[in-house]
């Protein structure tokens, strides 16, 4: 992962602009250079030409923006992009998990676990240990146990299993599989799907003791492929990513997922499936405005799949003029309210059964004089959740869990199909 031409300078700028932390980890930039960021920011954003990467001289800056903060990378040489990206992220990530919240008042707060972390993070340019979890075991947030807990380094540090500590004991030994599917959906106005996949992810809840080695299997098509069994009930993953945690030569050459887990909760792998998806819940709406008078709407949302499933907490965002007032409402089920913010009318259903219908009219008044000023057409916009249920079908085949001492362990496996991006285009 490290690059020896990696050079970061982390500064966390808030809007005054002021820097808050900076680490200069090569020397080889002056700490100076930071001034000129926020006047390039300023610059491209009045021209409408703000890109993540900006330069100054032969020095570019590489940004992220987290709250009211700005987490700036420095570097004078043609550096690894993704990968200084991929650790400001991670930064962030680290940060929330000390500090539940990343703003300027955590950083202000926070000086010397902030200084320890960047020190442990990075060395000389190159990424070390970026698991939360490891440094919380010799980084803590109490000075008197600091000094404690830096006496001796775990083990886990200098480990191969850098992300995993030895000696864990639980009195029951379990790990929970969650296969967590987002489907993301484009309809236009006219009823037919532009655009559509799905990006899944398989997280863990891994209470297991020891250093156990877990083999996970899935119905792979490539898989099944290589083996000559049939392709039917199998499904084509792409844009597969794993946690450090997964050996990739055994993936690459036989394409089993074998690791040694991180403790607790974690992402194991991530994948995109590029397929026609069918809406599974398919709204219809007539959108009638009459001007300097009303507006009337007609929505129809039904559930396209299996009887059996029920989908959680349906949301359906509708949008209505930005000058409307004096909402009146009837739904078949669930309840309607309208959020004057946000210019939407929130269709809520808690319990929606898969091959239902339900209706939501709505009503609204118009001022007499009109709006001059041509509005956008948003989309309507759904939220949901379905348990027990994956629209690729992706299965667990099996999860082998083998520990030296021998214990029995207990794998449980959930699935959840959620909305990703999902949108239906409207006439009006």
């Amino acid at each position: 992962m490290s690059e020896s031409c990696l050079n970061l300078c982390d500064k966390f700028l808030s809007f005054c602009p002021t820097v808050l932390i900076c680490r200069n980890y090569k020397g080889d930039v002056d700490m100076s250079e930071i001034d000129h960021f926020m006047h390039l920011l300023m610059q491209h954003e009045e021209e409408g030409l703000l890109c993540p990467v900006m330069s100054h001289g032969n020095v570019h800056f590489m940004w992220i923006k987290h709250s009211n903060l700005y987490l700036v990378a420095t570097t004078n040489k043609n550096s690894n992009a993704s990968l200084v990206y991929a650790f400001l992220y991670k930064l962030v990530e680290v940060f929330t998990e000390y500090f539940k919240e990343l703003e300027e008042e955590s950083i202000q707060d926070n000086f010397v676990v902030v200084y320890e972390l960047l020190d442990e993070l990075m060395d000389f340019g190159f990424p070390q240990t970026t698991d939360s979890k490891i440094l919380q075991e010799y980084i803590t947030q109490e000075g008197a146990k600091l000094e404690v807990a830096k006496s001796k380094v775990p083990t886990t540090v200098t480990n191969a299993v850098s992300w995993r500590s030895e000696g864990i004991k639980y009195k029951k030994n379990e790990v929970f599989i969650d296969v967590i599917e987002s489907i993301n959906v484009l309809v236009n106005a006219n009823g037919s799907v532009m655009s559509s996949d799905i990006v899944g992810s398989i997280k863990l809840k891994t209470m297991l003791s020891g250093m156990p080695e877990l083999r996970l299997g899935l119905n792979d098509r490539v898989l099944f492929g290589l083996t000559g069994r049939d392709k039917g009930k199998t499904v084509m993953m792409e844009d597969v990513k794993f946690h450090q945690c997964v050996r990739l030569s055994r993936f690459e050459s036989d394409r089993t997922i074998s690791f040694i887990p991180p403790d607790g909760e974690s992402e194991l792998m991530s994948y995109r499936i590029n397929t026609h998806v069918k809406p599974l819940i398919w709204i219809e709406s007539i959108i009638e405005k009459f001007s300097h008078s009303r507006v009337e709407i007609m929505v129809k949302a039904k559930g396209q799949f299996k009887k059996q499933s029920v989908a959680n907490n349906v949301e359906v965002r509708v949008p209505v003029p930005s000058d409307a007032d004096s909402p009146k409402f009837k739904t078949s089920t669930g309840s309607a309210k309208y959020v004057p913010e946000k210019n939407l009318v929130v269709w809520t259903i808690k319990s929606f059964p898969g091959g239902k219908e339900f209706l939501m009219r709505a009503h609204f008044g118009l001022p007499s004089v009109e709006n001059e000023e041509m509005e956008s057409k948003p989309p309507i916009t759904v939220k949901f959740e379905i348990p027990y249920f994956t629209v690729s079908g992706i299965q667990v085949r099996y999860m082998k869990i083998i520990e030296k001492s021998g214990y029995q362990a207990l794998p449980w496996v959930r699935y959840i199909t959620q909305s990703g991006d999902y949108q239906l285009r409207t006439n009006v």
